[in-house]
């Protein structure tokens, strides 16, 4: 029987020169979720994005994704937005898609020509042609086109207006599979709280807080935006 836990973490610590980015954190997130992963700059966030996606080693501890322990096979079932544009930008929107099919098997092509044809990009339209809202757009679009298990989205809303703040997040909640979860890391609570269904508090490497969005505004009568600025006094 398939376990309705996704991902988990048991006494996770990634250690850099002069700074313990990761201390010591337990953690269980089960599919079908959105979970927001929230902390002020610095807190660990990304060391735990890139831990999940096999980019870094923890020092101690484990992390599994659907059971299993990351390498190889569970690179392949995560599908990772960095936090900067990385799409290669001589490439046209037809060929990224060359790219992405070539590269990952459960890339779902027609999925992302019909985003891509709803923003009115062409597949012979240069990357590098494209604003810096579009390129994270299209960026998002080949993340998401991917059937995965796992999303991992690294600030997706940062450094863009509120309209392409609005399509990304529609984008996010309307193509993942139900069976997959997907974690955002961000600053700008207020804008995403509405396609939240879980929240992690992360600080100094440390987990402050893991709820459902329902609890804290049953038990705190709170937003997740004023619980985050209490907890973090900011």
């Amino acid at each position: 029987m398939k376990s309705e836990i996704l991902v988990q973490c048991e006494h996770l610590t990634k250690i850099f020169p002069g700074k313990k980015a990761l201390d010591d954190v337990n953690l269980k997130i089960g599919r079908g979720k959105v979970v927001g992963l929230l902390g002020p700059n610095g807190s660990g966030k990304t060391t735990l994005i890139k831990i999940w996606n096999g980019l870094l080693q923890p020092n101690f501890g484990t992390a599994m994704i659907d059971g299993t322990p990351i390498g190889t096979y569970t690179k392949s079932q995560v599908s990772y937005l960095p936090e900067r544009t990385a799409i290669p930008i001589w490439m046209s929107a037809g060929q990224l898609m060359d790219f992405y099919q070539d590269f990952y098997r459960d890339f779902r092509r027609q999925t992302a020509e019909e985003m891509l044809r709803h923003l009115d990009i062409r597949p012979t339209q240069r990357i590098r042609q494209m604003s810096k809202g579009t390129r994270e757009k299209v960026q998002l679009i080949m993340v998401m086109s991917r059937s995965a298990k796992l999303y991992l989205l690294d600030e997706p809303i940062g450094g863009v207006d509120p309209a392409t703040r609005d399509y990304i997040l529609t984008t996010i909640i309307s193509n993942y599979n139900p069976e997959a979860s997907v974690i955002l890391s961000t600053h700008l609570i207020a804008d995403v709280e509405k396609v939240l269904d879980e929240v992690v508090f992360i600080d100094k490497g440390h987990l402050v807080l893991q709820s459902s969005v329902d609890q804290i505004r049953e038990e705190k009568g709170m937003s997740v935006d004023a619980l985050f600025r209490e907890v973090f006094k900011c």
